[in-house]
Parts: structure tokens; C-alpha cells; sequence
């Protein structure tokens, strides 16, 4: 089991600070009005921070530097990013990610390497998919016989630069599309994968662990 720390108890923060804790891992949440707490059910055993959720010293109460993955869901966009950036460049943690109001500064964004998560009606699920491996091959569509399954694939930062066809050899799948800047596109015959793309591709759902093993590590140099 992990540990997650979470910036914002609003309804979103409230609501991924539960599914979490269900799941059986271990949670801290951070908000400046400690009344915000009272999102948080009877019996919540998490952590709880008052205190500016980019403040180095509040995040280490709430133990960002043991966590896996931090997501910043408060009401404002630039605290948002700047949590986001505190987490990923001085605590190194390993997953992150960023609710947004405003779409159009969703490039910008992805420029700096930090997903994002537009502020809509599924925003906690969306949250999920990014901070739990195991929910991205959950999948966003399965077909009717249940085999195959449309997932969001992490991918080691060695096959940037590298063809999305030679991808999908070494990993046995089909490449569906890709998400870049923040918006879809359709891979070409030429087309490279590129630092911040999000990569969802079709597969057999019995080598989702294998598949996700294989994008975790470096290609190796003689599929360059």
C-alpha cells in the first residue's frame, strides 16, 4: 500500500481522499480552512494539514516525501501547479497531478510536464487514472467480448524521441492515438513519441502487467 497526499479538501479532494483510504492505502490531506475537513466522513483516518497546501513545511507534515503520488485539487489553478511543481522537483514524488479551471492554459501545462485534470463532473476519476497505475489499465472502453481494452499507458522517459510504430512491436499493441498539449491526435506512419504525450492503446487485457512492464523500462538499443 502507498501513501498519497492530497492539496484541496473540496468536494474533489474529499471524494479521492476516500476511494483512496477504501483502497487500503495511506492519506493525508491539506487545506487552509480547516473547516473544510468536515467533507471528510466519520472515522477518516487520515491525516489532516491546515496549512498552505505549496508550503514546504505543510507538505512534509503531510509526508510528501514518503508519497507516491500527490494531486492538487484546490480552487485555484496557479497554487494548483505550483503545489504540483513543489512536489515533483523538490520532494521528487513520483506521480502528480494538477485539477485546472482553466482549459486554455492546458498547453502550457503539459509543457511543463504535469497532468492535468480539466475541472468537469468526472475530475476524481480522471485524478485516479493518473496517480494509479492500476487504474490506467482499468481501461476507458472494453469490447463486448471483453479481451481487448482501450488503456492509458505510462511510458519509461527512454522512449521519448523514438517511433510510435516501434513502440507498439516491443509491447504487441496498437497505438489508438495519442494526447498532446491537451488535445488528440492520430499517430502517422512517422510519427515520434514526445515528452508529456499520453499514450492509449488498444490491448489483450491478460498482458495488461506484461504490457506495462515492458513501457516501464528503456527500449533496448536495437530497437532504436
Amino acid at each position: 500500500m502507498a501513501h498519497f497526499v492530497i492539496m484541496g479538501c473540496g468536494r474533489v479532494g474529499a471524494t479521492l481522499a476516500h476511494t483512496l483510504e477504501d483502497a487500503g492505502h495511506s492519506v493525508a490531506i491539506i487545506d487552509q480552512d480547516d473547516r473544510a475537513f468536515r467533507r471528510l466522513r466519520q472515522g477518516f483516518t487520515g491525516r489532516k494539514v491546515t496549512g498552505v497546501g505549496f508550503d514546504r513545511d505543510t507538505m512534509k507534515q503531510a509526508g510528501v516525501s514518503e508519497a507516491y503520488a500527490f494531486a492538487a485539487v484546490s480552487s485555484g489553478d496557479n497554487s494548483n501547479i505550483l503545489a504540483t511543481r513543489v512536489a515533483r522537483e523538490t520532494f521528487h514524488v513520483p506521480h502528480v497531478v494538477a485539477r485546472i479551471y482553466d482549459p486554455g492554459r492546458a498547453e502550457i501545462y503539459q509543457r511543463l510536464g504535469i497532468p492535468t485534470v480539466a475541472a468537469v463532473r468526472w475530475s476524481a476519476d480522471q485524478v485516479l487514472r493518473r496517480i494509479l497505475p492500476e487504474q490506467h489499465l482499468a481501461g476507458d472502453f472494453r469490447e463486448p467480448s471483453g479481451r481487448l481494452v482501450l488503456a492509458e499507458l505510462d511510458l519509461d522517459p527512454g522512449w521519448i524521441g523514438h517511433a510510435v510504430s516501434s513502440i507498439e512491436k516491443a509491447a504487441d499493441i496498437r497505438i489508438a492515438y495519442l494526447t498532446r498539449f491537451g488535445e488528440g491526435i492520430l499517430p502517422a506512419a512517422g510519427t515520434a513519441y514526445q515528452d508529456g504525450d499520453t499514450v492509449h492503446a488498444m490491448l489483450q487485457v491478460d498482458r495488461s502487467s506484461r504490457v506495462a512492464q515492458i513501457l516501464a523500462k528503456a527500449p533496448a538499443k536495437e530497437s532504436q
